[in-house]
Protein backbone atom coordinates (compact mmCIF):
# COMPACT_ATOMS: atom_id res chain seq x y z
CA UNK A 1 0.00 0.00 0.00
CA UNK A 2 1.26 3.48 -0.73
CA UNK A 3 1.49 6.05 1.61
CA UNK A 4 -0.40 9.12 0.34
CA UNK A 5 -0.13 12.66 1.09
CA UNK A 6 -1.41 16.45 -0.51
CA UNK A 7 2.10 17.19 -1.16
CA UNK A 8 5.80 15.09 -1.00
CA UNK A 9 8.68 17.58 -0.51
CA UNK A 10 11.65 15.69 -1.48
CA UNK A 11 15.06 17.63 0.24
CA UNK A 12 15.11 18.42 3.59
CA UNK A 13 16.93 21.77 3.49
CA UNK A 14 16.35 25.66 3.64
CA UNK A 15 14.45 25.01 0.15
CA UNK A 16 12.66 21.77 1.23
CA UNK A 17 11.86 22.81 4.85
CA UNK A 18 10.52 26.12 3.39
CA UNK A 19 8.15 24.52 0.44
CA UNK A 20 6.81 21.82 3.10
CA UNK A 21 5.91 24.94 5.82
CA UNK A 22 4.27 26.91 2.26
CA UNK A 23 2.29 23.91 1.62
CA UNK A 24 0.87 23.05 4.78
CA UNK A 25 0.42 27.19 5.27
CA UNK A 26 -2.03 26.45 2.02
CA UNK A 27 -4.08 23.47 4.39
CA UNK A 28 -2.61 21.00 2.63
CA UNK A 29 -1.00 17.56 4.18
CA UNK A 30 2.45 17.45 3.73
CA UNK A 31 5.13 14.80 3.69
CA UNK A 32 8.83 15.41 3.68
CA UNK A 33 11.42 12.83 2.56
CA UNK A 34 14.96 13.44 2.76
CA UNK A 35 18.44 11.26 2.08
CA UNK A 36 20.58 12.87 4.64
CA UNK A 37 20.38 14.60 7.16
CA UNK A 38 19.81 18.38 6.62
CA UNK A 39 22.62 20.38 4.67
CA UNK A 40 21.57 22.78 7.55
CA UNK A 41 24.11 21.92 9.91
CA UNK A 42 26.79 22.46 7.45
CA UNK A 43 25.54 26.70 6.33
CA UNK A 44 26.40 29.82 8.15
CA UNK A 45 23.14 30.56 9.40
CA UNK A 46 23.12 33.83 7.56
CA UNK A 47 20.22 34.39 5.21
CA UNK A 48 21.28 36.44 1.68
CA UNK A 49 19.26 37.43 -0.79
CA UNK A 50 21.99 39.41 -3.37
CA UNK A 51 25.61 40.32 -2.52
CA UNK A 52 26.94 40.58 -5.63
CA UNK A 53 25.67 41.05 -9.54
CA UNK A 54 26.25 38.43 -11.28
CA UNK A 55 29.19 40.13 -13.05
CA UNK A 56 30.84 40.42 -9.54
CA UNK A 57 29.84 43.97 -8.77
CA UNK A 58 29.25 44.96 -5.16
CA UNK A 59 28.97 44.44 -2.11
CA UNK A 60 24.92 45.44 -3.01
CA UNK A 61 23.04 47.83 -0.35
CA UNK A 62 20.06 47.49 -1.48
CA UNK A 63 19.45 43.64 -3.12
CA UNK A 64 15.45 44.64 -3.87
CA UNK A 65 16.60 47.28 -6.04
CA UNK A 66 19.18 44.71 -8.01
CA UNK A 67 16.87 41.90 -8.63
CA UNK A 68 15.28 43.58 -11.58
CA UNK A 69 18.41 43.51 -13.47
CA UNK A 70 19.08 40.21 -13.23
CA UNK A 71 18.95 37.89 -16.25
CA UNK A 72 16.37 35.97 -17.93
CA UNK A 73 16.47 32.54 -16.41
CA UNK A 74 17.46 33.12 -12.77
CA UNK A 75 15.53 31.73 -10.22
CA UNK A 76 14.74 35.30 -9.11
CA UNK A 77 13.65 36.09 -12.36
CA UNK A 78 11.47 33.24 -12.17
CA UNK A 79 9.42 34.05 -9.66
CA UNK A 80 9.62 37.63 -9.18
CA UNK A 81 10.78 40.10 -6.75
CA UNK A 82 7.23 40.47 -4.65
CA UNK A 83 7.95 36.67 -3.96
CA UNK A 84 11.22 37.27 -2.77
CA UNK A 85 9.43 39.53 -0.30
CA UNK A 86 7.04 37.07 0.68
CA UNK A 87 9.17 34.60 0.80
CA UNK A 88 11.61 36.20 3.34
CA UNK A 89 8.94 37.64 5.27
CA UNK A 90 7.13 34.11 5.45
CA UNK A 91 11.13 33.64 7.41
CA UNK A 92 10.52 35.97 9.42
CA UNK A 93 7.36 34.74 11.05
CA UNK A 94 8.96 31.48 11.48
CA UNK A 95 12.39 33.26 12.98
CA UNK A 96 10.34 35.12 15.09
CA UNK A 97 12.95 37.46 17.30
CA UNK A 98 15.79 34.90 16.56
CA UNK A 99 16.89 37.03 13.82
CA UNK A 100 17.23 40.47 13.37
CA UNK A 101 17.17 42.85 10.26
CA UNK A 102 13.89 42.97 9.43
CA UNK A 103 13.73 46.89 9.52
CA UNK A 104 15.20 47.41 6.50
CA UNK A 105 15.44 46.21 2.96
CA UNK A 106 19.80 46.65 3.07
CA UNK A 107 21.89 44.44 3.64
CA UNK A 108 24.07 44.03 6.41
CA UNK A 109 27.69 43.33 6.74
CA UNK A 110 28.41 40.69 9.15
CA UNK A 111 32.13 39.50 9.60
CA UNK A 112 33.01 36.28 9.20
CA UNK A 113 35.56 33.76 10.34
CA UNK A 114 37.64 35.03 7.94
CA UNK A 115 37.73 37.85 8.18
CA UNK A 116 36.00 39.08 5.46
CA UNK A 117 32.90 40.82 5.37
CA UNK A 118 29.37 38.90 3.95
CA UNK A 119 26.49 41.24 2.67
CA UNK A 120 23.29 39.66 3.85
CA UNK A 121 19.71 40.41 5.03
CA UNK A 122 18.47 38.29 7.91
CA UNK A 123 21.13 37.40 10.43
CA UNK A 124 21.07 35.52 13.98
CA UNK A 125 20.57 38.03 16.75
CA UNK A 126 23.89 36.26 18.26
CA UNK A 127 25.94 38.07 15.46
CA UNK A 128 24.35 41.48 15.60
CA UNK A 129 26.60 43.40 18.01
CA UNK A 130 29.25 42.61 15.26
CA UNK A 131 28.04 44.24 12.25
CA UNK A 132 30.57 46.27 10.34
CA UNK A 133 28.29 49.12 10.46
CA UNK A 134 28.88 50.02 14.20
CA UNK A 135 32.24 51.90 14.46
CA UNK A 136 32.94 50.29 18.13
CA UNK A 137 36.14 48.89 18.56
CA UNK A 138 36.06 45.24 18.19
CA UNK A 139 38.65 42.19 19.79
CA UNK A 140 38.23 39.29 18.05
CA UNK A 141 38.81 35.99 20.63
CA UNK A 142 40.26 32.89 18.99
CA UNK A 143 41.02 29.44 20.68
CA UNK A 144 44.61 27.82 20.42
CA UNK A 145 41.97 24.43 20.24
CA UNK A 146 40.10 25.52 17.23
CA UNK A 147 42.26 26.62 14.54
CA UNK A 148 39.51 27.29 11.85
CA UNK A 149 39.28 30.84 13.61
CA UNK A 150 42.16 32.85 13.31
CA UNK A 151 41.75 35.95 15.48
CA UNK A 152 44.68 37.61 14.87
CA UNK A 153 44.10 37.31 10.66
CA UNK A 154 40.70 37.80 10.54
CA UNK A 155 41.00 41.30 12.56
CA UNK A 156 44.01 42.34 10.34
CA UNK A 157 42.04 41.37 7.23
CA UNK A 158 38.81 43.39 8.62
CA UNK A 159 41.18 46.80 9.22
CA UNK A 160 42.61 46.01 5.83
CA UNK A 161 39.22 45.96 4.06
CA UNK A 162 38.60 49.26 5.51
CA UNK A 163 35.99 48.61 8.24
CA UNK A 164 35.18 51.35 10.37
CA UNK A 165 36.38 50.31 13.82
CA UNK A 166 39.82 48.90 15.21
CA UNK A 167 39.93 45.43 15.18
CA UNK A 168 42.18 43.07 17.37
CA UNK A 169 42.43 39.68 18.03
CA UNK A 170 43.88 37.45 20.11
CA UNK A 171 44.25 33.89 20.58
CA UNK A 172 43.49 32.25 24.28
CA UNK A 173 42.89 28.78 26.01
CA UNK A 174 39.58 27.88 26.32
CA UNK A 175 38.93 26.22 29.21
CA UNK A 176 38.04 22.62 29.89
CA UNK A 177 38.93 21.64 26.80
CA UNK A 178 42.82 20.44 25.80
CA UNK A 179 42.04 18.63 22.69
CA UNK A 180 42.36 20.43 19.32
CA UNK A 181 39.89 17.81 17.62
CA UNK A 182 36.98 18.67 19.70
CA UNK A 183 33.57 19.25 18.38
CA UNK A 184 31.87 22.55 18.49
CA UNK A 185 29.00 21.37 20.52
CA UNK A 186 31.37 20.23 23.01
CA UNK A 187 32.08 24.19 23.42
CA UNK A 188 28.60 24.55 23.62
CA UNK A 189 27.93 21.94 26.01
CA UNK A 190 30.33 23.06 28.49
CA UNK A 191 29.23 26.95 28.13
CA UNK A 192 25.58 25.47 27.98
CA UNK A 193 25.81 24.05 31.58
CA UNK A 194 28.61 26.20 33.03
CA UNK A 195 30.30 23.27 33.95
CA UNK A 196 32.99 22.93 36.10
CA UNK A 197 36.63 23.17 34.63
CA UNK A 198 40.10 23.64 36.26
CA UNK A 199 42.65 26.57 36.10
CA UNK A 200 45.40 27.59 37.87
CA UNK A 201 43.26 29.49 40.36
CA UNK A 202 41.27 26.30 40.99
CA UNK A 203 37.88 24.67 40.02
CA UNK A 204 35.36 26.85 38.70
CA UNK A 205 32.77 27.47 36.00
CA UNK A 206 33.58 27.55 32.29
CA UNK A 207 31.58 30.95 31.69
CA UNK A 208 33.58 32.56 34.64
CA UNK A 209 36.96 30.86 33.48
CA UNK A 210 36.41 32.76 30.18
CA UNK A 211 35.11 35.98 31.43
CA UNK A 212 38.31 36.29 33.72
CA UNK A 213 40.56 34.97 30.72
CA UNK A 214 39.27 37.76 28.44
CA UNK A 215 38.72 40.31 31.24
CA UNK A 216 42.43 40.30 31.39
CA UNK A 217 43.00 41.27 27.96
CA UNK A 218 40.08 43.61 27.22
CA UNK A 219 41.65 47.44 26.26
CA UNK A 220 39.80 50.03 24.96
CA UNK A 221 37.26 47.48 22.84
CA UNK A 222 33.45 48.11 23.62
CA UNK A 223 32.34 44.99 21.87
CA UNK A 224 33.97 41.24 21.56
CA UNK A 225 33.12 39.09 18.95
CA UNK A 226 33.66 35.39 19.59
CA UNK A 227 33.63 32.00 16.77
CA UNK A 228 29.97 30.84 16.89
CA UNK A 229 30.37 28.35 19.63
CA UNK A 230 28.37 30.26 22.66
CA UNK A 231 26.01 27.38 23.46
CA UNK A 232 23.04 26.11 21.88
CA UNK A 233 20.47 25.16 23.79
CA UNK A 234 20.50 28.23 26.05
CA UNK A 235 22.93 30.32 23.73
CA UNK A 236 20.78 33.30 24.45
CA UNK A 237 21.68 33.05 27.75
CA UNK A 238 25.35 31.99 27.70
CA UNK A 239 25.80 35.19 25.28
CA UNK A 240 23.97 37.26 27.69
CA UNK A 241 25.83 36.00 30.78
CA UNK A 242 29.22 36.17 29.16
CA UNK A 243 28.40 40.29 28.23
CA UNK A 244 27.30 40.95 31.84
CA UNK A 245 30.63 39.43 33.40
CA UNK A 246 32.71 41.72 30.53
CA UNK A 247 30.69 44.65 30.77
CA UNK A 248 30.63 44.95 26.75
CA UNK A 249 28.60 43.82 23.97
CA UNK A 250 28.81 40.06 22.94
CA UNK A 251 29.09 38.56 19.60
CA UNK A 252 29.31 35.33 17.48
CA UNK A 253 31.66 35.24 14.13
CA UNK A 254 29.71 33.10 11.68
CA UNK A 255 31.99 29.78 10.83
CA UNK A 256 32.22 27.17 8.81
CA UNK A 257 30.75 23.56 8.76
CA UNK A 258 30.06 22.07 11.34
CA UNK A 259 28.11 25.21 12.02
CA UNK A 260 26.42 25.64 14.97
CA UNK A 261 23.98 28.69 14.00
CA UNK A 262 23.23 26.17 11.14
CA UNK A 263 22.27 23.45 13.43
CA UNK A 264 20.16 26.01 15.26
CA UNK A 265 18.60 27.02 12.16
CA UNK A 266 17.86 23.25 11.53
CA UNK A 267 16.25 23.09 14.92
CA UNK A 268 14.19 25.73 14.15
CA UNK A 269 12.80 24.95 10.75
CA UNK A 270 12.30 21.69 12.21
CA UNK A 271 10.49 22.22 15.21
CA UNK A 272 8.01 24.56 12.71
CA UNK A 273 7.60 21.37 10.73
CA UNK A 274 6.48 19.54 13.21
CA UNK A 275 3.92 22.23 14.41
CA UNK A 276 2.40 22.55 11.26
CA UNK A 277 1.93 19.04 11.15
CA UNK A 278 4.47 18.31 8.35
CA UNK A 279 5.43 14.56 8.45
CA UNK A 280 9.45 14.30 8.36
CA UNK A 281 11.30 11.08 7.31
CA UNK A 282 14.97 11.21 6.96
CA UNK A 283 17.67 8.51 5.53
CA UNK A 284 15.16 7.30 2.97
CA UNK A 285 16.47 7.62 -0.78
CA UNK A 286 13.98 8.64 -3.68
CA UNK A 287 15.24 5.25 -5.43
CA UNK A 288 12.18 4.97 -8.50
CA UNK A 289 9.11 7.01 -9.87
CA UNK A 290 6.03 5.96 -12.02
CA UNK A 291 3.99 8.28 -13.77
CA UNK A 292 0.74 7.78 -14.40
CA UNK A 293 -1.30 7.61 -18.04
CA UNK A 294 -1.41 11.38 -18.47
CA UNK A 295 2.11 11.81 -17.74
CA UNK A 296 2.03 13.57 -13.99
CA UNK A 297 3.98 11.50 -11.62
CA UNK A 298 1.39 8.84 -9.76
CA UNK A 299 4.09 7.54 -7.08
CA UNK A 300 7.78 7.53 -5.85
CA UNK A 301 9.37 4.60 -4.45
CA UNK A 302 11.61 5.51 -0.98
CA UNK A 303 14.24 2.69 0.53
CA UNK A 304 13.57 2.64 3.79
CA UNK A 305 16.69 -0.10 5.21
CA UNK A 306 16.14 -2.13 2.01
CA UNK A 307 12.43 -2.28 1.96
CA UNK A 308 11.49 -0.36 -1.24
CA UNK A 309 8.00 1.64 -0.62
CA UNK A 310 6.21 3.59 -2.57
CA UNK A 311 4.90 7.55 -1.51
CA UNK A 312 2.17 8.90 -3.49
CA UNK A 313 0.79 12.50 -3.89
CA UNK A 314 -1.07 15.03 -5.65
CA UNK A 315 2.16 17.48 -6.55
CA UNK A 316 5.66 16.81 -5.42
CA UNK A 317 8.65 19.20 -4.76
CA UNK A 318 11.97 18.70 -5.90
CA UNK A 319 14.62 20.00 -3.78
CA UNK A 320 18.07 18.06 -3.51
CA UNK A 321 20.30 20.38 -3.69
CA UNK A 322 23.19 21.68 -6.79
CA UNK A 323 26.37 19.80 -7.52
CA UNK A 324 27.42 19.92 -3.76
CA UNK A 325 24.42 18.44 -2.45
CA UNK A 326 24.09 15.66 -5.53
CA UNK A 327 20.87 16.95 -5.87
CA UNK A 328 22.10 17.45 -9.37
CA UNK A 329 25.02 15.05 -10.68
CA UNK A 330 27.69 14.57 -13.96
CA UNK A 331 29.32 11.80 -15.73
CA UNK A 332 31.78 12.20 -18.05
CA UNK A 333 29.28 12.81 -20.87
CA UNK A 334 26.45 14.13 -19.03
CA UNK A 335 25.54 16.54 -15.98
CA UNK A 336 21.98 14.93 -15.07
CA UNK A 337 18.87 15.15 -11.69
CA UNK A 338 19.52 12.04 -10.80
CA UNK A 339 15.77 10.90 -9.60
CA UNK A 340 13.78 12.22 -12.23
CA UNK A 341 16.05 12.42 -14.73
CA UNK A 342 14.88 16.22 -15.65
CA UNK A 343 16.99 18.23 -18.16
CA UNK A 344 20.28 19.97 -17.03
CA UNK A 345 21.33 22.44 -19.88
CA UNK A 346 25.47 21.78 -20.74
CA UNK A 347 27.87 21.99 -23.10
CA UNK A 348 28.25 18.70 -25.00
CA UNK A 349 32.08 19.13 -24.49
CA UNK A 350 33.15 18.77 -21.05
CA UNK A 351 36.08 20.54 -21.49
CA UNK A 352 33.30 23.52 -21.81
CA UNK A 353 32.08 23.08 -18.21
CA UNK A 354 34.89 24.80 -16.65
CA UNK A 355 37.57 27.39 -17.44
CA UNK A 356 41.62 26.74 -15.96
CA UNK A 357 41.31 29.83 -13.60
CA UNK A 358 40.49 28.24 -10.54
CA UNK A 359 38.84 31.63 -9.65
CA UNK A 360 37.23 32.56 -12.64
CA UNK A 361 33.45 32.48 -14.00
CA UNK A 362 32.66 28.58 -14.18
CA UNK A 363 30.21 27.46 -15.94
CA UNK A 364 28.72 24.53 -14.01
CA UNK A 365 28.54 26.95 -10.74
CA UNK A 366 25.16 27.68 -12.99
CA UNK A 367 24.28 24.08 -13.91
CA UNK A 368 20.54 23.02 -12.16
CA UNK A 369 16.95 22.67 -13.66
CA UNK A 370 15.70 24.96 -15.64
CA UNK A 371 12.15 26.20 -15.05
CA UNK A 372 9.23 27.99 -15.65
CA UNK A 373 7.31 30.64 -14.01
CA UNK A 374 5.59 27.95 -11.86
CA UNK A 375 8.77 26.45 -11.05
CA UNK A 376 8.05 23.19 -13.20
CA UNK A 377 10.85 21.82 -14.77
CA UNK A 378 11.35 22.10 -18.73
CA UNK A 379 12.39 19.70 -20.78
CA UNK A 380 15.23 20.08 -23.79
CA UNK A 381 11.94 21.49 -25.68
CA UNK A 382 10.47 23.92 -22.67
CA UNK A 383 7.96 22.37 -22.12
CA UNK A 384 7.23 20.97 -18.13
CA UNK A 385 8.64 17.54 -17.37
CA UNK A 386 5.52 16.95 -15.38
CA UNK A 387 2.83 19.05 -14.64
CA UNK A 388 2.66 18.00 -11.24
CA UNK A 389 6.52 18.52 -10.16
CA UNK A 390 7.99 21.86 -9.13
CA UNK A 391 12.00 22.49 -8.40
CA UNK A 392 13.23 24.87 -5.46
CA UNK A 393 16.71 26.10 -3.89
CA UNK A 394 19.97 24.63 -5.73
CA UNK A 395 18.61 22.24 -7.88
CA UNK A 396 17.17 25.02 -10.16
CA UNK A 397 20.22 26.88 -11.95
CA UNK A 398 20.75 29.48 -14.09
CA UNK A 399 22.72 31.33 -10.79
CA UNK A 400 26.25 31.36 -8.91
CA UNK A 401 24.89 31.20 -5.70
CA UNK A 402 28.25 31.51 -4.08
CA UNK A 403 29.26 34.15 -6.41
CA UNK A 404 26.43 35.76 -5.77
CA UNK A 405 25.83 35.44 -2.06
CA UNK A 406 22.44 34.03 -3.05
CA UNK A 407 21.76 31.13 -1.88
CA UNK A 408 19.42 31.30 0.91
CA UNK A 409 17.16 33.48 -0.97
CA UNK A 410 16.83 31.57 -3.53
CA UNK A 411 16.01 28.45 -1.50
CA UNK A 412 13.68 30.46 0.64
CA UNK A 413 11.42 32.54 -2.27
CA UNK A 414 11.92 29.54 -4.61
CA UNK A 415 10.90 27.16 -1.61
CA UNK A 416 8.12 29.65 -0.61
CA UNK A 417 6.90 29.54 -4.34
CA UNK A 418 6.90 25.92 -5.07
CA UNK A 419 4.98 25.00 -1.77
CA UNK A 420 2.45 27.43 -2.09
CA UNK A 421 1.42 26.44 -5.54
CA UNK A 422 1.92 22.81 -4.40
CA UNK A 423 -0.53 23.16 -1.76
CA UNK A 424 -2.99 25.08 -3.80
CA UNK A 425 -3.11 22.73 -6.78
CA UNK A 426 -3.43 19.81 -3.98
CA UNK A 427 -6.33 21.50 -2.91
CA UNK A 428 -7.88 21.91 -5.33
Amino acid sequence: MAIEDDVLVIGGGLAGATAALAAADEGAQVRLVSHKQSTLRHASGLIDILGYTPAGEGPIVDPFAALADLPEGHPYERVGSEAVREGLSFFDEIAGDAYDGDHTDANALVPTHGGTVKPTARYPTSTAAGVASDDRDTLLVGFETLPDFEAPLAAAHLEAAGAPFAARGITVRFPGIVRDDAKVTRYAHLLDHDEAVETAAGETTAREALADIVRSQLEDETRVGFPAILGDDHADAVRADLADRLGVDVFEVPMGPPSLPGLRLEDMLYEALEDAGVRVTTGVPVVEYETAADGRIDHVVVDRNGTEIPHRADEYVLATGGLVGKGVRSERERVFEPIFDCHVPHPADRYDWFVDDVFGDQPYARFGLPVDRELRPLDVGDEPEFENLRAAGAVLGGYDFAAEKSGSGVSLATGYVAGQRAGTEAGR
